[in-house]
C-alpha cells in the first residue's frame, strides 16, 4: 500500500471453516475451504467508494455456489489465485458461521478504509 514493498493487487477473496481468534502475525485463513465450488477467487472488478472523501475505500466482493456442504467460519483477502499462496491482507472470523449446501450462494464483501 505503501510502495516500500511491491505487492500484487490483492483482489482474491477466500472462504474458510477456521474460527480461531484473528492474529496480527496471521498469514492464512485458519482452515480454507478448497472444495465444494467455494475455493479461492478473483473479483475481476474490484470497485472504489466514498467513506470520507472521495474514492477513499476499496471494495471486493464474490458470490459463490456451494457443490456440497461447509460451514463458512472465516473470510480473507489475497493477492495470489492459489490457497496457500501469496500475501493475505486481511482476514475476519465471521459473527456467525453460516451452512451451506449444494446450491446455496455465499456472498462476501469487504471494504478497506484508507484515508
Amino acid at each position: 500500500m505503501l510502495g516500500i514493498t511491491a505487492m500484487a493487487c490483492a483482489d482474491y477473496l477466500e472462504l474458510g471453516t477456521g474460527n480461531t481468534a484473528f492474529a496480527i502475525t496471521d498469514t492464512a485463513l485458519g482452515a480454507a475451504i478448497t472444495g465444494d465450488g467455494l475455493a479461492r477467487a478473483q473479483d475481476a472488478t474490484p470497485t472504489s467508494a466514498t467513506t470520507t472523501v472521495t474514492d477513499d475505500s476499496g471494495v471486493l466482493n464474490y458470490t459463490w455456489t456451494a457443490t456440497g456442504a461447509q460451514t463458512v467460519k472465516e473470510a480473507g483477502s489475497f493477492n495470489h489465485v492459489t490457497s496457500g499462496s501469496g500475501s493475505m491482507l486481511h482476514r475476519e472470523v465471521l459473527g456467525t458461521a453460516r451452512a451451506l449446501t449444494t446450491g446455496s450462494t455465499y456472498t462476501y464483501t469487504v471494504t478497506f478504509v484508507v484515508a
